[in-house]
């Protein structure tokens, strides 16, 4: 990556305070969309959606045509790679996502090495190609995955759970299982984005879902660690590779991630307190973040408040706005295009 990039988003990324925030939205391209709920429907079920590339590209680009928004992020889903390690995958029409469990030394020896996940992903990988040509000049294009704790969490239990009780308890049962586990998929996560890249990614985020569940030396060891490997795995590949990471509900924890260097931007989950941020985390990396996503679901006079407080604390530092989380099904359309006239004036 030579020269000065003339994208808002990485200018942020490469230390940069800008007036005007970039501007880009967890779960941009989804259900609250009607165009999103037209082309699932003739795509198939949520998997097919991910592993065709002509839906896929078309989803990640809907908002972007509706939008202008200043990032665009790969339509895919961390369970993607358990998938491609030889997990069975698929998803409960309203309960969400189901995995074959890794209970046992056994299940764990019927997964496939990281080496071998790319005729799986391949899809994804053509996803990113065509949308590094398709997508705007100005457009920054966001390759992610999820971090190991949370695909972990996900691959143990065989679904979401409320308190990730089953990876918890295995942890400490069985931390030898445990870590081979967060080992492979660290690899795996490491061999996947390195495609990304290769495929045309400008930016990474790795979403640490569930890394809220962790404490002590389980969060420095399965949430901080596999990430930072990630994170330094990446950047010795591909040299100036921007990274976000996103340890949601860690509290005092976004501190160790900024401090530890190898992330340029964290995303803040909805109850960071902007200005412990602006005071704690922002001397060290770009923030992204973190307006609540009920807001773009309920909008009217308390939606510009928020944006505005928002800007008043973190608009002098490096910052990127975004949500706390993902934008919801229920979100109306109408009130991102005002949380866009509010930012953008």
């Amino acid at each position: 990556m030579t020269g000065l990039p003339k994208k808002t988003l990485l200018r942020v990324l490469n230390g940069e305070s800008l007036k005007t925030p970039p501007v880009w939205l967890m779960r941009q391209a989804g259900r609250y969309l009607p165009e999103y709920k037209a082309t699932r429907a003739t795509a198939g079920g949520f998997l097919d959606l991910c592993y065709s590339p002509d839906h896929a590209v078309e989803v990640t680009l809907q908002p972007i045509r509706r939008f202008g928004f200043d990032a665009a992020i790969l339509f895919a889903d961390i369970l993607l790679v358990p998938q491609a390690l030889g997990a069975d995958l698929w998803f409960e029409t309203g309960e969400g996502p189901r995995l074959s469990q890794i209970e046992s030394r056994e299940d764990f020896a019927r997964l496939k090495p990281a080496s071998e996940i790319h005729d799986t992903l391949a899809p994804v990988y053509e996803t990113v190609r065509r949308l590094s040509s398709e997508l705007p000049a100005e457009t920054t294009l966001i390759g992610f995955a999820g971090a190991p704790w949370t695909v972990a969490t996900y691959m143990i239990a065989g679904r979401g759970t409320p308190d990730q009780g089953p990876a918890r308890r295995m942890m400490y049962n069985d931390r030898a299982l445990f870590s081979d586990l967060i080992d492979l998929i660290t690899d795996a996560t490491i061999a996947y984005l390195a495609k990304q890249v290769e495929a045309g990614a400008e930016v990474i985020k790795i979403f640490d879902s569930w890394a809220g569940a962790l404490s002590g030396s389980a969060f420095e060891d399965f949430a901080l660690k596999p990430a930072q490997r990630i994170a330094q795995a990446l950047k010795a590949q591909f040299p100036g590779l921007p990274i976000i990471g996103f340890p949601r509900g860690v509290g005092g924890g976004y501190m160790q991630f900024a401090k530890s260097g190898d992330f340029d931007a964290l995303a803040l989950d909805s109850s960071v307190p902007a200005e412990w941020a602006r005071d704690y985390l922002q001397p060290h990396v770009a923030v992204q973040g973190n307006l609540d996503p009920m807001l773009m679901v309920t909008g009217g006079p308390r939606l510009r408040v928020e944006v505005e407080r928002l800007r008043e604390i973190l608009g002098d530092g490096r910052w990127i706005f975004n949500l706390g989380h993902g934008i919801t099904p229920e979100a109306d359309p109408r009130n991102v295009e005002e949380l866009l006239n509010i930012i953008r004036g």
